[in-house]
């Protein structure tokens, strides 16, 4: 007879899972491979005219646009001529002035100025110019130096950090004319540009005038929009018939 649980096999019976452990049944989770982290999605981007667009996509100031300043002009030319004047005026009156000290006869130009400015009356009519001419040479070197100057050239938005840039006026009247001449009935436009204001005349040999001057104007306000100028400026569109050919 053999007894319960002898076998011929010497090996030990295998543990069944859960043995020992009541009438429930264990089961053991295999591992998990490990996840491969994915790549973060583009963003969208939005529309012009949605709240989440970026600045600046409309043309208006961009991340940094803060408020720009105009290009300060070096002055070189009057600055030039008064340092010239000033220099021929002060060693010409030096030079008499040591010729004096030194027992010579001053220059004649000298004693007829001497005497005109002793002799003369303050009303006198030569007074008078000479004072006004001196006053207007003041005013003028004031000006120029207290204005920034540099017209001719339109400051851009700061959309980079430590970087100016600038755009000739006559580039971007360029541009805004060929932006122009893309638009259908449009058949000659003059655009002039201004630090404040855009002028545009245009002449439609065919198609509504209303209808061009509606296409002009959309068409150069995405323009200036796309110059990425620091001040928006505004825009005045005329639209015309050509002149008749005799």
């Amino acid at each position: 007879m053999t007894r319960e649980g002898d076998t011929d096999d010497p090996r030990p019976a295998a543990r069944k899972p859960g043995a020992g452990q009541g009438s429930g049944t264990t089961l053991e989770k295999p591992p998990e491979a490990p996840r491969t982290p994915q790549p973060p999605e583009p963003p969208t981007p939005e529309h012009p005219g949605s709240e989440a667009a970026p600045p600046g996509a409309d043309g208006g100031p961009g991340a940094g646009g803060g408020k720009a300043g105009r290009f300060w002009s070096v002055r070189r030319a009057p600055a030039g001529i008064a340092a010239l004047l000033l220099f021929a005026g002060i060693g010409i009156l030096l030079y008499d002035v040591s010729s004096v000290r030194a027992g010579r006869a001053g220059m004649a130009w000298r004693r007829t100025l001497t005497d005109e400015l002793a002799t003369r009356r303050l009303d006198d009519t030569f007074m008078l110019a000479g004072a006004a001419a001196l006053a207007a040479l003041g005013l003028w070197l004031l000006v120029l130096a207290l204005t920034p100057g540099q017209r001719s050239l339109l400051t851009m938005r700061p959309d980079v950090p430590q970087v100016r840039a600038g755009l000739e006026r006559s580039a971007a009247a360029l541009v805004l004319r060929d932006r122009a001449m893309e638009v259908p009935g449009v058949q000659s436009v003059r655009v002039t540009v201004t630090r404040r204001k855009v002028r545009a005349r245009a002449a439609a040999h065919f198609r509504d005038l209303d209808e061009v001057r509606g296409d002009l104007d959309g068409a150069l306000r995405e323009g200036i929009g796309q110059l990425g100028l620091a001040s928006r400026p505004g825009l005045s569109v005329h639209v015309r018939r050509p002149a008749k050919r005799r």
